[in-house]
């Protein structure tokens, strides 16, 4: 079985596991305490974050441990916010963020704040002058991610931050995805990381506020890690996070070069081997593990099935593959297909040979599920100006293959009309006129779903 899904959640690192159990034995008494054995758990406990705090690149009264990544981004973000009421109550994030920190803007919005979320391009990356245009007077709080979950890009940080700085306002990074690669560079105020990320356990966060930052701790607190982060430290899990950061940082150049071939390989093969195939996401500026591309007339949940099968554990973004039937807000704030997504985000240590394993199986999974879906061949004969293509109560890939069914029977100039009351349709059919070079008209509401406009150009 090959474990392709490092985005997630990475394999926990040898060096994590000897720490968590070695810890186990020495560190489970309370670190606050000063009898020995409360004083053997804050030396462990204090070299943790001396440890983090140096692969972080901050000081070490800056930095507290959390319970998980998401809690020291709603900590982060809420804490931030609060110091800065006087201030205003507007809080910008990327349309692209982790869903940790856009429930918090949503959390803003009900209190009665405001949120900008800015756009992106097809690339996933926000244009620093584009995202310096959103800061205002009553600007509290800025948020951007160090590199993105789904599609890799990285973000420019450092020139957003250093915008941000000369406003006056602080920035905020998710740096969930980067940390175990480097330092996020830049001018940053606050900083959330997730252990799990990097190959630490899971159940470890961490949350650095720089000195001079306004922050005002929200909910009940207490004296443990600077009031920011209440309850008993898991000190075992904490020493074994630290331990493996050092350990996954000391790899990251080396393993960094060979990970970015491997993913460079599926990223120029792929499209090779898979007809009607967008790689998505900066194909320079990017994490050094993380591809992705959606495959068109593919239900996404069934191609993962597929694979999974074949000894395959991927990810996807695509609305069929969720409980919601809704399509990744990353894939739609970019622009791109979402139908047949594949995330493959390949763990430190991933042999060559699996990639290429990977690379013989992904033809044959993707023509068979188009196989079953009853994917459109070429087809040619001109019949009518206007077509419409009932697809209602039909879901993600449908529309869009019905839709490539009939494109050839209007002539050039002529519409297909397309029905559809999936959520999905809004994206993909636009993604797809883009694709086949041809003309996305618009959307007009229809009685049932939405009329979507495609003029044949070729």
């Amino acid at each position: 079985m090959s474990y392709f899904d490092a985005a997630s959640s990475a394999p926990l690192h040898p060096v994590a596991r000897q720490a968590l159990l070695a810890s186990l034995d020495e560190g489970w008494a309370d670190p606050s305490r000063l009898y020995r054995e409360g004083r053997r758990a804050r030396m462990l406990l204090d070299a943790a974050r001396e440890a983090a705090a140096e692969a972080v690149g901050c000081r070490v009264d800056e930095l507290s441990f959390t319970s998980s990544g998401t809690d020291a981004v709603h900590r982060g973000i809420a804490g931030a916010l609060a110091g800065r009421r006087r201030v205003g109550g507007h809080l910008i994030v990327s349309a692209v963020e982790h869903s940790s920190v856009l429930h918090s803007a949503e959390v803003q919005e009900r209190e009665g704040g405001s949120v900008t979320r800015v756009t992106v391009g097809r690339s996933g990356r926000v244009e620093p002058s584009v995202f310096a245009a959103q800061l205002r007077a009553d600007t509290a709080l800025a948020c951007l991610q160090s590199a993105n979950h789904e599609v890799g890009t990285e973000q420019p940080v450092a020139e957003v931050a250093e915008r941000c700085r000369a406003a006056g306002v602080p920035l905020f990074v998710d740096a969930a995805q980067s940390l175990g690669w480097g330092p996020v560079e830049g001018a940053w105020s606050l900083l959330a990381g997730s252990a799990h990320k990097w190959g630490g356990p899971a159940g470890v966060g961490l949350l650095v506020v720089r000195k001079g930052v306004r922050f005002s701790a929200q909910g009940p607190v207490d004296e443990r890690e600077s009031g920011r982060a209440p309850g008993f430290e898991n000190l075992p899990a904490i020493v074994a996070a630290a331990a493996s950061l050092r350990a996954v940082r000391a790899e990251a150049a080396q393993e960094a070069v060979r990970l970015r071939e491997l993913t460079e390989r599926i990223r120029v093969r792929v499209p090779q081997l898979v007809p009607d195939v967008e790689v998505v996401g900066d194909p320079e500026r990017r994490l050094p593990g993380i591809v992705t591309f959606s495959c068109l007339y593919v239900d996404g949940e069934t191609l993962l099935h597929e694979l999974d099968r074949e000894g395959f554990s991927v990810s996807s973004g695509s609305s069929c593959t969720s409980s919601t039937l809704t399509p990744s807000h990353v894939l739609k704030a970019m622009g791109v297909l979402s139908e047949g997504n594949v995330r493959v985000s390949l763990p430190r240590g991933v042999a060559e040979e699996d990639v290429e394993r990977f690379l013989a199986v992904l033809p044959g999974a993707v023509a068979g599920v188009r196989e079953k879906l009853g994917a459109p061949t070429p087809t040619a004969v001109v019949e009518k100006d206007e077509l419409v293509v009932d697809a209602l109560g039909k879901r993600c890939p449908i529309p869009v293959i019905e839709l490539a069914k009939v494109i050839g029977d209007v002539p050039v100039g002529g519409l297909v009309r397309v029905l559809s009351d999936d959520e999905a349709a809004g994206l993909d059919i636009p993604a797809w006129c883009e694709m086949r070079e041809q003309e996305y008209v618009g959307e007009e509401p229809a009685d049932r779903g939405t009329a979507y406009l495609v003029r044949r150009l070729s």
